[in-house]
């Protein structure tokens, strides 16, 4: 795509006074990662009833699967939906685990409000330069950046990490200060996708580490702190897929007390990508087993789009404290 569309022509807008505002009222902004249109709807829906700020945010591999042009009319669409609704919502189009300076600003030129580039499996130095080259282009365009410090293990879409390399305290002021970052995504014992844990019988979640998160946020007072790979997934949801022939033995996440808490300190945006893939997935094969005869696309995406709707508005309001803060 050769020209270049300013997001806020597209009605959109950045993340930086959403995370000041946040920071100060100990909420967390929800970041939803959608690649089609039910998720989308189902996304604007829930935070437009609940008056919820709201991130939407595509990966690399999102944007491969959707296209980036569809992607950025899309988002349009939503700007205007939410409109139709009646509501008045900040809403933030944001590239998630960039991992090239091109691919960065590809999104920046496109509409993108607010991109990540996720340097951490480099070496800190060159994580830094990456960060800081991203960060002076985006800003030209008032476009906000988040960098990440820290490897979250698990899979999700072309992100993988074996283990988990926990945030170093030491390094963030430093890292924060050299690239120019408007917000950090840190490492405190979440992962990526639905096996964010390996529990043997009668194990429970072990807790996420507060004390790295505390430490970080005496170096960065007040700065907006970013958790990735935080969705709970949802037992009930597990089980629905497995009762109707899925197969996902040992799927746990991260309980939502732990996200509640963490909402409250500093953390101001918080991810969720796993939740709703598996609510979509649990509602279909629920709605195409007890219907098998059904091929209408529309019939079993919309049992799945409204079950979408009823988690997003729970996370909103019970785990991220983000309803009635639009």
């Amino acid at each position: 795509m050769s020209e270049t569309v300013s997001y806020k022509d597209l009605g959109l807008v950045n993340s930086r006074e959403l995370f000041k505002k946040a920071v100060d009222g100990g909420y967390a902004i929800p970041a939803y990662n959608f690649n089609n249109l039910e998720q989308l709807q189902a996304i604007i829906t829930a935070c437009a009833e609940t008056n919820s700020p709201v991130i939407i945010q595509v990966s690399k591999g999102a944007r491969n699967y959707a296209n980036e042009t569809m992607l950025r009319y899309m988002a349009t669409g939503a700007v205007q939906m939410a409109r139709e609704m009646g509501s008045n919502i900040p809403i933030v189009l944001h590239l998630d685990h960039g991992d090239s300076f091109e691919i960065c600003k590809s999104c920046i030129d496109s509409g993108f409000s607010s991109v990540m580039i996720d340097g951490s499996h480099l070496p800190y130095d060159e994580n830094v330069a990456l960060t800081k080259k991203v960060v002076e282009y985006a800003h030209q365009f008032d476009v906000t950046v988040e960098g990440e410090l820290g490897v979250l293990a698990g899979i999700e879409d072309d992100v993988v990490a074996e283990k988990s390399t926990y945030t170093q305290p030491d390094e963030v002021e430093d890292f924060v200060k050299k690239t120019g970052v408007d917000s950090l995504a840190i490492s405190i014992g979440t992962s990526h996708g639905a096996y964010k844990f390996k529990l043997k019988e009668g194990e429970s979640v072990p807790p996420l580490r507060f004390d790295i998160l505390e430490e970080c946020e005496k170096r960065i007072p007040g700065f907006p702190i970013v958790l990735h790979g935080a969705s709970s997934v949802v037992p009930a949801y597990v089980d629905l897929i497995n009762q109707y022939g899925g197969k996902m033995d040992g799927a746990v996440g991260v309980p939502e007390d732990q996200l509640r808490k963490a909402a409250a300190s500093a953390v101001c945006k918080i991810n969720i990508d796993s939740d709703g893939r598996l609510a979509v997935t649990a509602k279909v094969r629920e709605y195409l087993a007890n219907d098998p005869g059904e091929f209408d696309p529309r019939k079993y995406l919309g049992a799945a789009r409204k079950e979408l709707i009823e988690l997003i508005k729970h996370k909103n309001e019970a785990v991220l404290g983000s309803a009635g803060k639009g």
